[in-house]
Protein backbone atom coordinates (compact mmCIF):
# COMPACT_ATOMS: atom_id res chain seq x y z
CA UNK A 1 0.00 0.00 0.00
CA UNK A 2 1.32 3.60 -0.72
CA UNK A 3 0.53 6.51 0.76
CA UNK A 4 1.52 10.16 0.01
CA UNK A 5 1.20 13.47 1.46
CA UNK A 6 1.37 16.40 -0.38
CA UNK A 7 0.39 20.15 -0.17
CA UNK A 8 -0.59 21.95 -3.22
CA UNK A 9 -0.38 25.11 -3.23
CA UNK A 10 -3.91 27.30 -3.26
CA UNK A 11 -4.97 24.09 -5.11
CA UNK A 12 -8.90 25.99 -4.37
CA UNK A 13 -7.64 28.43 -7.07
CA UNK A 14 -8.36 26.29 -9.80
CA UNK A 15 -11.86 25.22 -9.40
CA UNK A 16 -14.92 27.68 -9.69
CA UNK A 17 -18.36 28.10 -7.77
CA UNK A 18 -19.69 24.86 -8.93
CA UNK A 19 -16.27 22.87 -8.23
CA UNK A 20 -15.51 22.57 -11.35
CA UNK A 21 -12.25 22.79 -13.09
CA UNK A 22 -11.01 26.17 -14.45
CA UNK A 23 -9.13 25.21 -17.32
CA UNK A 24 -7.50 28.37 -18.90
CA UNK A 25 -4.74 30.69 -19.74
CA UNK A 26 -5.15 33.19 -16.42
CA UNK A 27 -3.03 32.84 -13.82
CA UNK A 28 -3.37 30.43 -11.00
CA UNK A 29 -2.28 31.57 -7.11
CA UNK A 30 0.63 29.98 -7.82
CA UNK A 31 3.55 32.69 -9.03
CA UNK A 32 3.88 32.82 -12.79
CA UNK A 33 1.62 29.89 -13.20
CA UNK A 34 -1.48 29.81 -15.23
CA UNK A 35 -4.56 27.86 -14.20
CA UNK A 36 -4.14 25.13 -17.15
CA UNK A 37 -0.55 24.99 -16.41
CA UNK A 38 -0.98 24.04 -12.53
CA UNK A 39 -3.83 21.59 -13.35
CA UNK A 40 -1.78 19.51 -15.49
CA UNK A 41 0.92 19.42 -13.52
CA UNK A 42 -0.72 18.30 -10.31
CA UNK A 43 -2.67 15.52 -12.78
CA UNK A 44 0.69 14.57 -13.59
CA UNK A 45 2.26 14.52 -10.10
CA UNK A 46 -0.58 12.34 -9.22
CA UNK A 47 -0.34 9.84 -12.07
CA UNK A 48 3.15 9.32 -11.42
CA UNK A 49 2.65 8.99 -7.20
CA UNK A 50 0.17 5.88 -7.96
CA UNK A 51 -0.71 6.29 -4.15
CA UNK A 52 -3.28 4.60 -2.62
CA UNK A 53 -3.96 7.71 -0.40
CA UNK A 54 -3.35 10.50 -0.95
CA UNK A 55 -3.31 13.52 2.08
CA UNK A 56 -4.29 16.50 0.27
CA UNK A 57 -3.23 19.86 2.22
CA UNK A 58 -4.61 23.28 1.19
CA UNK A 59 -7.68 20.84 -0.03
CA UNK A 60 -10.59 22.76 -2.34
CA UNK A 61 -12.94 25.14 0.12
CA UNK A 62 -15.42 23.43 2.14
CA UNK A 63 -18.47 26.22 2.69
CA UNK A 64 -21.65 27.16 2.11
CA UNK A 65 -20.94 27.92 -1.43
CA UNK A 66 -18.36 25.34 -1.99
CA UNK A 67 -17.78 21.56 -1.88
CA UNK A 68 -14.27 20.22 -1.01
CA UNK A 69 -15.06 16.71 -1.15
CA UNK A 70 -17.21 17.29 -4.69
CA UNK A 71 -14.62 19.87 -5.88
CA UNK A 72 -11.57 16.90 -5.30
CA UNK A 73 -13.77 13.87 -6.86
CA UNK A 74 -14.57 16.14 -9.74
CA UNK A 75 -10.48 16.56 -10.29
CA UNK A 76 -9.98 12.30 -10.08
CA UNK A 77 -12.83 11.83 -12.91
CA UNK A 78 -11.04 14.09 -14.92
CA UNK A 79 -7.96 12.91 -15.71
CA UNK A 80 -9.32 9.13 -14.63
CA UNK A 81 -7.81 8.80 -11.26
CA UNK A 82 -8.07 5.93 -9.42
CA UNK A 83 -8.07 7.88 -5.85
CA UNK A 84 -11.74 8.84 -6.83
CA UNK A 85 -13.24 9.48 -3.48
CA UNK A 86 -12.87 12.03 -0.90
CA UNK A 87 -13.16 12.87 2.62
CA UNK A 88 -12.43 15.86 5.00
CA UNK A 89 -13.01 16.61 8.86
CA UNK A 90 -13.59 19.98 10.31
CA UNK A 91 -13.87 22.43 7.86
CA UNK A 92 -11.59 25.66 8.61
CA UNK A 93 -12.32 29.17 7.30
CA UNK A 94 -8.80 29.75 5.42
CA UNK A 95 -9.46 28.20 2.36
CA UNK A 96 -7.32 25.51 2.96
CA UNK A 97 -8.61 22.38 3.60
CA UNK A 98 -6.89 18.80 4.87
CA UNK A 99 -8.40 16.08 2.62
CA UNK A 100 -7.79 12.77 2.08
CA UNK A 101 -7.94 11.44 -1.54
CA UNK A 102 -8.26 7.44 -1.93
CA UNK A 103 -9.06 4.49 -4.48
CA UNK A 104 -11.97 2.64 -2.38
CA UNK A 105 -11.17 -0.77 -3.81
CA UNK A 106 -8.20 -0.98 -1.60
CA UNK A 107 -9.22 0.98 1.33
CA UNK A 108 -12.52 2.77 3.21
CA UNK A 109 -11.87 5.97 5.07
CA UNK A 110 -13.93 8.00 7.25
CA UNK A 111 -14.13 10.81 9.44
CA UNK A 112 -13.50 9.85 13.27
CA UNK A 113 -12.84 12.63 15.56
CA UNK A 114 -12.32 12.33 19.10
CA UNK A 115 -12.02 14.06 22.32
CA UNK A 116 -15.16 15.98 23.75
CA UNK A 117 -16.44 19.32 22.50
CA UNK A 118 -16.21 22.56 23.99
CA UNK A 119 -17.70 25.96 24.22
CA UNK A 120 -15.41 29.09 23.98
CA UNK A 121 -14.20 28.62 27.85
CA UNK A 122 -12.41 25.53 26.04
CA UNK A 123 -11.14 22.70 28.17
CA UNK A 124 -7.28 21.39 29.93
CA UNK A 125 -7.71 18.52 28.95
CA UNK A 126 -7.06 17.54 25.12
CA UNK A 127 -10.50 17.86 23.65
CA UNK A 128 -11.83 17.69 19.90
CA UNK A 129 -9.59 19.63 17.35
CA UNK A 130 -12.78 21.81 16.79
CA UNK A 131 -12.84 23.08 20.26
CA UNK A 132 -10.58 25.30 22.22
CA UNK A 133 -8.07 24.14 24.55
CA UNK A 134 -6.50 25.82 27.39
CA UNK A 135 -3.08 25.65 28.28
CA UNK A 136 -0.71 28.44 30.34
CA UNK A 137 2.69 28.87 26.94
CA UNK A 138 4.61 31.03 29.01
CA UNK A 139 3.94 29.58 32.65
CA UNK A 140 2.59 32.57 33.94
CA UNK A 141 -0.27 31.27 35.84
CA UNK A 142 -2.57 31.91 33.37
CA UNK A 143 -4.05 30.06 30.58
CA UNK A 144 -4.11 30.59 26.96
CA UNK A 145 -7.36 29.43 24.71
CA UNK A 146 -5.55 27.78 21.98
CA UNK A 147 -7.84 26.66 18.58
CA UNK A 148 -6.32 25.15 15.59
CA UNK A 149 -6.88 27.51 12.44
CA UNK A 150 -6.55 23.95 10.79
CA UNK A 151 -8.48 21.09 12.63
CA UNK A 152 -6.39 17.81 12.18
CA UNK A 153 -7.67 15.22 10.29
CA UNK A 154 -8.67 11.71 12.27
CA UNK A 155 -9.85 8.91 9.94
CA UNK A 156 -10.70 5.79 10.66
CA UNK A 157 -8.93 3.53 7.82
CA UNK A 158 -9.59 0.25 7.03
CA UNK A 159 -7.69 -1.95 4.18
CA UNK A 160 -8.41 -4.94 2.06
CA UNK A 161 -6.63 -6.91 4.12
CA UNK A 162 -8.74 -6.44 6.84
CA UNK A 163 -6.47 -3.88 8.72
CA UNK A 164 -7.68 -1.01 10.68
CA UNK A 165 -5.41 1.90 10.86
CA UNK A 166 -5.60 5.44 12.81
CA UNK A 167 -4.48 8.69 10.19
CA UNK A 168 -4.24 11.46 11.43
CA UNK A 169 -3.69 14.79 8.88
CA UNK A 170 -2.19 17.96 9.99
CA UNK A 171 -1.30 21.29 8.90
CA UNK A 172 -0.01 23.41 11.84
CA UNK A 173 0.54 26.89 10.60
CA UNK A 174 2.25 29.75 12.45
CA UNK A 175 1.17 33.40 11.24
CA UNK A 176 3.29 35.53 9.59
CA UNK A 177 3.56 39.04 11.40
CA UNK A 178 1.23 40.90 9.24
CA UNK A 179 0.61 44.41 10.45
CA UNK A 180 3.74 44.38 12.21
CA UNK A 181 5.20 47.84 11.57
CA UNK A 182 9.02 47.81 12.84
CA UNK A 183 11.87 44.90 14.12
CA UNK A 184 10.33 44.60 17.21
CA UNK A 185 6.82 44.03 16.54
CA UNK A 186 8.14 41.30 14.21
CA UNK A 187 9.38 39.81 16.93
CA UNK A 188 6.85 40.39 19.32
CA UNK A 189 4.47 38.87 16.89
CA UNK A 190 6.65 35.95 15.74
CA UNK A 191 7.21 34.40 19.14
CA UNK A 192 3.28 34.50 19.77
CA UNK A 193 2.62 32.72 16.93
CA UNK A 194 5.30 30.34 17.51
CA UNK A 195 3.87 29.33 20.93
CA UNK A 196 0.49 28.99 19.35
CA UNK A 197 1.83 26.85 16.95
CA UNK A 198 3.78 24.98 19.61
CA UNK A 199 0.78 24.53 21.91
CA UNK A 200 -1.06 23.30 18.73
CA UNK A 201 1.55 20.46 18.31
CA UNK A 202 1.36 19.77 22.22
CA UNK A 203 -2.49 19.11 21.64
CA UNK A 204 -1.58 17.16 18.70
CA UNK A 205 0.84 14.99 20.87
CA UNK A 206 -1.47 14.56 23.41
CA UNK A 207 -3.94 12.68 21.33
CA UNK A 208 -1.08 10.80 19.55
CA UNK A 209 -0.11 9.08 22.94
CA UNK A 210 -4.02 8.37 23.83
CA UNK A 211 -3.99 6.71 20.45
CA UNK A 212 -0.74 4.65 21.10
CA UNK A 213 -1.87 3.63 24.64
CA UNK A 214 -4.76 2.23 22.85
CA UNK A 215 -2.86 -0.03 20.92
CA UNK A 216 -3.72 1.48 17.52
CA UNK A 217 -1.40 1.68 14.07
CA UNK A 218 -1.25 5.07 13.89
CA UNK A 219 0.01 7.28 10.89
CA UNK A 220 0.55 11.26 11.60
CA UNK A 221 1.31 13.03 8.36
CA UNK A 222 0.73 16.58 6.54
CA UNK A 223 2.39 19.63 6.51
CA UNK A 224 4.09 20.42 10.17
CA UNK A 225 5.16 24.06 8.78
CA UNK A 226 8.38 23.34 11.23
CA UNK A 227 11.62 21.40 11.06
CA UNK A 228 15.05 20.78 13.40
CA UNK A 229 16.67 24.24 13.27
CA UNK A 230 14.88 25.68 10.80
CA UNK A 231 14.54 29.10 12.68
CA UNK A 232 16.14 31.05 15.10
CA UNK A 233 12.72 30.73 17.92
CA UNK A 234 13.65 27.17 18.37
CA UNK A 235 15.95 28.25 20.11
CA UNK A 236 14.47 29.91 22.61
CA UNK A 237 11.54 27.70 22.50
CA UNK A 238 13.67 24.19 22.68
CA UNK A 239 12.24 22.25 20.68
CA UNK A 240 10.97 22.07 17.26
CA UNK A 241 6.87 21.14 16.68
CA UNK A 242 7.91 18.57 15.06
CA UNK A 243 10.17 16.78 17.98
CA UNK A 244 6.85 17.47 20.10
CA UNK A 245 5.05 15.15 17.68
CA UNK A 246 7.38 12.32 17.37
CA UNK A 247 7.47 12.16 20.94
CA UNK A 248 10.42 9.95 22.52
CA UNK A 249 13.20 9.02 20.14
CA UNK A 250 12.21 5.22 21.17
CA UNK A 251 9.74 3.13 22.30
CA UNK A 252 5.73 2.61 22.12
CA UNK A 253 5.27 6.14 22.36
CA UNK A 254 7.38 7.17 19.84
CA UNK A 255 6.95 7.91 16.30
CA UNK A 256 9.03 7.46 13.28
CA UNK A 257 9.96 9.16 9.81
CA UNK A 258 13.44 9.00 8.45
CA UNK A 259 13.78 11.83 7.57
CA UNK A 260 12.99 14.20 10.55
CA UNK A 261 15.12 11.61 12.25
CA UNK A 262 17.85 12.39 10.38
CA UNK A 263 17.21 16.53 10.26
CA UNK A 264 17.56 16.18 14.07
CA UNK A 265 20.71 13.92 14.47
CA UNK A 266 22.31 16.24 12.00
CA UNK A 267 21.89 19.85 12.48
CA UNK A 268 24.75 20.86 9.90
CA UNK A 269 25.25 19.49 6.52
CA UNK A 270 23.02 18.34 3.86
CA UNK A 271 19.22 17.03 4.84
CA UNK A 272 16.22 16.00 2.93
CA UNK A 273 13.81 18.89 2.03
CA UNK A 274 10.15 18.61 0.96
CA UNK A 275 9.58 22.62 -0.03
CA UNK A 276 11.38 25.14 -2.24
CA UNK A 277 10.15 29.08 -1.75
CA UNK A 278 11.90 32.04 -3.48
CA UNK A 279 12.68 33.96 -1.32
CA UNK A 280 12.50 37.57 -3.15
CA UNK A 281 14.40 40.01 -0.94
CA UNK A 282 17.60 37.38 -1.12
CA UNK A 283 16.68 36.31 -4.98
CA UNK A 284 17.28 32.98 -4.29
CA UNK A 285 15.22 29.66 -3.70
CA UNK A 286 15.38 28.39 0.11
CA UNK A 287 14.65 24.69 0.84
CA UNK A 288 13.11 23.21 3.89
CA UNK A 289 12.27 20.19 5.31
CA UNK A 290 8.16 20.31 6.31
CA UNK A 291 6.21 17.47 5.62
CA UNK A 292 6.84 14.06 7.10
CA UNK A 293 4.69 10.80 7.25
CA UNK A 294 4.94 9.56 10.91
CA UNK A 295 4.53 6.28 11.61
CA UNK A 296 4.20 4.30 15.10
CA UNK A 297 6.50 1.64 16.14
CA UNK A 298 4.20 -1.48 15.21
CA UNK A 299 3.77 -0.02 11.89
CA UNK A 300 8.00 -0.06 11.64
CA UNK A 301 8.23 -3.76 12.24
CA UNK A 302 6.60 -3.94 8.44
CA UNK A 303 9.49 -2.88 6.65
CA UNK A 304 8.29 0.56 5.27
CA UNK A 305 9.92 2.78 2.54
CA UNK A 306 10.14 6.24 2.50
CA UNK A 307 10.05 8.81 -0.48
CA UNK A 308 10.26 12.77 -1.11
CA UNK A 309 9.56 13.24 -4.63
CA UNK A 310 11.77 16.40 -5.25
CA UNK A 311 12.81 17.25 -8.73
CA UNK A 312 16.46 17.56 -8.08
CA UNK A 313 17.53 15.31 -5.50
CA UNK A 314 15.36 12.05 -6.52
CA UNK A 315 17.17 10.19 -9.06
CA UNK A 316 13.94 8.90 -11.20
CA UNK A 317 12.08 12.16 -10.63
CA UNK A 318 15.55 14.41 -12.12
CA UNK A 319 15.46 11.53 -14.65
CA UNK A 320 11.98 12.13 -15.89
CA UNK A 321 12.08 15.75 -17.78
CA UNK A 322 7.76 15.65 -17.91
CA UNK A 323 7.94 14.90 -13.68
CA UNK A 324 10.24 16.78 -12.85
CA UNK A 325 9.13 20.22 -14.89
CA UNK A 326 5.59 19.16 -13.02
CA UNK A 327 6.72 18.63 -9.53
CA UNK A 328 7.65 22.16 -10.29
CA UNK A 329 4.73 23.73 -11.63
CA UNK A 330 2.48 22.35 -9.44
CA UNK A 331 3.50 23.23 -6.03
CA UNK A 332 6.28 24.42 -3.86
CA UNK A 333 6.00 21.39 -1.91
CA UNK A 334 6.54 18.49 -3.14
CA UNK A 335 4.99 14.75 -2.29
CA UNK A 336 5.99 12.11 0.36
CA UNK A 337 4.94 8.71 0.06
CA UNK A 338 5.10 5.59 2.34
CA UNK A 339 5.14 1.89 0.78
CA UNK A 340 3.96 -0.35 3.82
CA UNK A 341 2.96 -4.12 3.48
CA UNK A 342 -0.55 -3.68 5.54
Amino acid sequence: MRIATWNIEWFDALFDAENRLVVDDRPSARYKTTRAQQIEAIAKVLVALDADAVLVIEAPDQSRRRDSVAALEHFAQSFDLRIKRAVIGFANDTQQEIALMFDPFVIEARHDPRGDETGKKGSDVPPRFDSVFRIDLDIDATEDLVRFSKPPLELEVTTMSGRRLRIIGAHLKSKAPHGARNRDEIMRDSITNRRKQLAQAIWLRARIEEELRCGESLIVLGDLNDGPGLDEYEGLFGRSSVEIVMGPGEGPLALFDPHARRALQQRLGANPTTARFYIDSEKRFMQALLDYILISADLMALGPSWRIWHPFDDPQCWKDPELRDALLTASDHFPVTLDIEV
